[in-house]
């Protein structure tokens, strides 16, 4: 009996130590983006990462967060359950309508948990009307969102979490954790670039998901003379253009 008993506190004992090295991954730490740094011209493109004020947000119809509006077909085929599409509004730095995007995300198979990657796969196409429009390719890591906000809202008496976070979620697929950015027509005919995309978090519901969630694409031009953006009036095209992210 006795033996049995160590048996299971050895056991448990062991699984609460895997757990701990894995929500706090000693080995795991967090880079700066390049373009924090960058002296390029750079695009600011905010959007509000809450379902609920999208144009489009959908899903397999089983996640946590539900699919907006309420008849929007929901992704349940299998080669597709993993994925996630939304269709937001962009606004520029001043809050000014700047365009809008269409982003295409899906559960990397690359995830390694173990490492701190808990890894998503997509796609932005980006159409800031007048000016022209663009394809964002990249890879994120949620790991840290997952660590520090979605977890502690799970584990929370009140199943929310409140605070001020703010984390850069892409990291490749360019050799720096840069996102890369191909130009699809209009002034972007032909451009390649790079960018970064963050989130700032400020409420999270364990029932609802984001709650007070906002999101940031930041888009380094290669040419300075290419970073005009929505609108034709000289101060909407500086304030959608900032210096670093």
């Amino acid at each position: 009996m006795r033996f049995l008993v160590v048996l299971v506190l050895g056991v448990l004992s062991g699984i609460l130590l895997a757990a701990g090295l894995l929500y706090y991954n000693p080995l795991r730490t967090e880079s700066v983006s390049p373009l924090s740094v960058s002296q390029r011209a750079q695009i600011n493109l905010n959007y509000s990462a809450v379902a609920a004020d999208a144009i489009i947000y959908t899903n397999n119809g089983d996640a946590l967060v539900e699919p907006q509006p309420k008849k929007i077909s929901e992704l349940w085929e299998e080669p597709i359950r993993q994925s996630e599409a939304l269709v937001t509004e962009f606004y520029d730095a001043r809050g000014n309508p700047a365009g809008f995007g269409i982003k295409f995300s899906s559960r990397s198979e690359s995830t390694r948990l173990l490492n701190g990657e808990a890894l998503v796969n997509s796609v932005w196409h980006v159409v800031l009307p007048t000016q022209g429009t663009m394809l964002v390719e990249q890879t994120e890591n949620y790991w840290s969102y997952l660590r520090d906000i979605v977890v502690p809202a799970h584990l929370s008496a009140g199943d929310n979490w409140k605070g001020n976070w703010h984390g850069t979620m892409s990291v490749g697929p360019g050799a720096l954790g840069m996102a890369a950015v191909f130009g699809g027509s209009g002034a972007f005919l032909g451009v390649d670039a790079e960018a970064i995309e963050m989130v700032s978090a400020k409420a999270y519901s364990a029932d609802l998901g984001p709650v007070a969630v906002e999101g940031r694409l930041v888009i380094e031009l290669p040419d300075p003379r290419t970073s005009v953006v929505a609108g034709s009036d000289p101060q909407d095209q500086a304030a959608a253009t900032i210096e670093s992210p």
